[in-house]
């Protein structure tokens, strides 16, 4: 069976085989993450295949919030099956017939149509790695599930520990998730290191989650009928929900982020220092944690200097060239806590690309 026809056909019947399921997963992760496509490579083995599984089972979540035509109780009743999904294999093979309708983007309807093969995946795992994704796979869903009944007619957050709250649901319990598969598959994390990673896993998801939100505002808000920037704030400088994009108010609108952008770049810096606290002998950990931080960087430093999130159609996104730089260089550079550092701060000024020789 050729992957295109994985991809493109009407689900199997229940019970995919598992070598389909795992082409799958791997076939279908650049298309609904460009960047974490880039830094699972560095991720081996079963290692690898949990973090995948984990995240493919988040994104079926996420699909399944930004629905912006789906009534709430559907919503809540698909959030309700896809948790039944992780103890009953028959549900999972018939979750795809369940979110049919949905609406979204072609390639996260087609992830969630084929959702049944990430679950195969999922029930190959070991079983700490299954305890783990479980846990914080419904940690995540259980609150999205709150969202989306507090806000039956779209998401609009309305004070900042609101926000906090939802950055945490989302994206704090991938950094607890992430934490506990280190703990389990990296010999190097021990207690000591597990310790200290975990006082600031939590950090290191919301940090990255704030600067998604910042960056893909208009996104959100066209797309996907959701304003994650609290009323509160914008009200503070003459704004409000119903203004977000509008021409005449976009001064007031980027001053209302400033509380965001201060979030984002304190949040930073505990992901910077959660990398670095990773051991050198969990070097291939290091790498996957490294590039998204640095990818952080580069568009919080862009973001600094634009409006074009608060433009209808609008979004910040480092350039291709810039993505293609990172990932060559923050491998070699994040071996040495001082050289990455340095490179953090480097990316912080301007864009980093590289020479036409060492970009062949």
């Amino acid at each position: 069976m050729s992957v295109e026809s994985v991809v493109l056909s009407r689900p199997p019947a229940p019970g995919p085989r598992l070598h389909d399921a795992e082409r799958f997963c791997r076939e279908i992760l650049p298309h609904v993450s460009r960047t974490f496509a880039i830094s699972i490579r560095a991720l081996p083995g079963r290692l690898g295949t949990a973090v995948l599984t984990s995240y493919l089972l988040c994104r079926i979540a996420d699909t399944v919030e930004d629905d912006p035509v789906a009534p709430v109780d559907r919503k809540v009743q698909l959030f309700e099956e896809l948790v039944l999904c992780f103890d009953d294999p028959s549900v999972a093979d018939n979750y795809p017939e369940s979110v049919a309708e949905l609406v979204g983007s072609a390639d996260h309807l087609r992830l969630v149509r084929h959702s049944h093969y990430v679950f195969a995946v999922y029930r190959s795992l070991p079983a700490r790695s299954r305890e783990h994704v479980r846990h914080w796979v419904t940690e995540m869903v259980r609150g999205m599930e709150k969202f989306v009944q507090r806000y039956p007619q779209g998401i609009r957050i309305q004070t900042v520990p609101e926000y906090r709250e939802y950055c945490y649901y989302v994206a704090g319990t991938v950094g607890y998730l992430l934490t506990e598969l280190w703990h389990e598959h990296a010999p190097s994390i021990g207690r000591r290191e597990y310790a200290a990673l975990g006082e600031r896993c939590g950090a290191f998801g919301e940090a990255l989650q704030t600067i998604n939100i910042l960056k893909d505002i208009a996104w959100d808000a066209e797309r996907e009928n959701s304003i994650y920037i609290p009323d509160e704030a914008l009200s503070a400088h003459g704004s409000g929900h119903e203004t977000l994009l509008s021409p005449e108010h976009v001064g007031r609108n980027r001053a209302a982020l400033s509380t965001f952008m201060e979030l984002a770049q304190g949040g930073l810096h505990d992901a910077l220092e959660y990398v670095l606290l990773i051991p050198r002998r969990a070097f291939p950990i290091r790498v996957f944690c490294a590039l998204p931080v640095l990818f952080a960087y580069a568009t919080m430093r862009d973001l600094a200097a634009s409006t074009a999130m608060l433009r209808a159609g609008g979004a910040v996104k480092i350039s291709r060239p810039e993505v293609r730089a990172l990932s060559l260089i923050g491998p070699l550079a994040v071996s040495s806590n001082r050289v990455f550092r340095r490179l953090v701060e480097r990316v912080g000024r301007a864009p980093l690309t590289l020479t036409p020789a060492l970009s062949r």
